[in-house]
């Protein structure tokens, strides 16, 4: 049978991309269907923007720690307005980038929203209605996700990430319920560009999965830097009052509030898209459920990315995308391991991990040692800044191998990507420790810890 295509994608995000493209440059026919912006979550409602928010704020930071290297600094403001109107810009400029590079890469796109008539077939609706159906001998599904809010009186009246991104200026008062990854970044850009901060989490610390010791000092680390933490405790009703939000929360009490942001997880964005139609298993969270080479349970659709469920990070969505490409149009079968994923979040101080936490490897491992420091960052002694950074490694007592690395401070993200290659490799810690340091640097922390905690057995 002849087809329009040899690979359908649907989802113009970073795995949708990166797959296209690379499915493209080994000569076979791609089409991308997109009913919205060419980029997806990260690059217009995720890591990007997010990213660029952090940069702006930081420089409160910077102007305050400038006094303690003799700097004078007088009548500093910041116009939360023109940050997002420069982010808004950077945008466009990388959307136009993402048009060209699959318009080079050969990559014919499609507007509008892509549903699966069949295991061949996907019809695309149109902004004004109209509708055209298109084959394809393959079809990579590539969604994304999208928000969840809770189902509370007054749901309604709260915003999630993205539209935290287009506030067109900074609330006074903010409560971000949720403590993961994106509650954890918006508190810190929000309090540090002068909000007052409440953020309600439902278990007793932030970012549940990381490291233990890593989450109680990111939890005293934005308590110092004034954010209220309120732990246990979810948000039962919020309304409209003539002072903003009223919000009531499940310990009894209520805040009032000028912005309620939710950052209470997101979910596959498989909604209308025929798949459960034309075959395709899905969860019970409504993911597509997927083998290790990215295959549904129809043998010519595949699924990348966070509609899977399996990680929700942008690297992880890229590398499935070309290993399915790789597999299918390079002879070059490209299975990808989400065992050892480096990850950072960027809130206020800057957290990031590679490889097990203590408590993952004492689960696995007989017996694993314990290496880590806590000190005074050199550019906080002369700003009066009391905040430490925490650095710590976790090994295989009996292999003497890296199991993971994690960092809570300045740097953090560009660190651990460094030592990523390192626990990725298996590297040992005696290798660690014939590294030479590179001094003066926080990272040289990393290969000269020399004493392991004590057993706790």
């Amino acid at each position: 049978m002849a087809y329009d295509f040899d690979l359908l994608t649907i989802g113009g995000g970073s795995g949708g991309v990166a797959g296209s493209r690379r499915a493209a440059s080994y000569g076979v026919r791609v089409g991308l269907v997109e009913n919205w912006r060419m980029g997806g979550t990260c690059v217009m409602r995720g890591c990007v923007p997010k990213k660029l928010l952090v940069y702006g704020v930081k420089f409160a930071e910077a102007f305050e720690d400038a006094r303690g290297f003799g700097w004078s600094i007088d009548g500093i403001s910041h116009d939360w307005a023109a940050m997002i109107k420069a982010k808004d810009q950077e945008l466009s400029r990388l959307e136009g980038i993402y048009h060209t590079m699959l318009e080079k890469a050969g990559v014919t796109t499609l507007t509008g929203r892509g549903r699966l008539v069949d295991a061949h077939h996907v019809a695309i609706t149109a902004a004004d209605g109209s509708e055209q159906v298109v084959s394809a001998e393959r079809v990579l599904i590539a969604t994304g996700g999208r928000p969840i809010r809770p189902e509370i009186p007054g749901a309604e009246f709260g915003i999630s990430s993205d539209e935290a991104l287009d506030l067109p200026a900074r609330p006074d008062r903010v409560m971000i319920v949720g403590g993961g990854y994106i509650g954890v970044e918006f508190a810190g850009i929000f309090s540090t560009a002068g909000a007052k901060v409440t953020q309600v989490l439902r278990q007793d610390l932030p970012l549940r999965g990381f490291d233990q010791e890593l989450r109680r000092a990111l939890a005293e680390a934005m308590a110092a830097r004034g954010v209220h933490l309120v732990p246990r405790t979810v948000p039962t009703a919020i309304a409209r009052t003539s002072d903003g939000l009223s919000v009531t929360l499940s310990n009894g009490s209520t805040v009032n509030v000028d912005q309620v942001m939710f950052a209470t997880g997101r979910r596959p964005n498989t909604e209308g898209l025929g798949l459960a139609e034309a075959g395709v298993a899905l969860s019970d969270s409504g993911a597509v459920q997927v083998d290790a080479w990215q295959r549904t349970s129809v043998p010519t659709i595949y699924a990348v990315g966070d509609v899977t469920d399996k990680v929700q990070l942008t690297p992880v969505a890229i590398a499935e995308a070309r290993g399915v490409a790789e597999t299918l149009y390079n002879r070059n079968p490209t299975m990808v391991s989400h065992e050892t994923i480096a990850t950072s979040v960027f809130g206020r101080p800057e957290l990031a991990t590679v490889g097990l936490s203590e408590e993952a490897a004492r689960a696995r491992y007989p017996w694993v040692k314990v290496f880590a420091t806590q000190f005074r960052p050199m550019q906080n002694i002369l700003a009066g800044r009391q905040e430490r950074t925490l650095m710590k490694l976790v090994v295989d007592g009996a292999s003497d191998r890296v199991l993971g690395a994690h960092m809570i401070g300045p740097d953090a993200a560009e660190i651990i990507q460094s030592l990523a290659v390192a626990v990725t490799a298996g590297l040992t810690k005696k290798q660690f420790d014939q590294t030479m340091a590179l001094h003066p640097s926080a990272a040289e922390e990393f290969v000269t810890l020399r004493d392991p905690r004590p057993d706790p057995s």
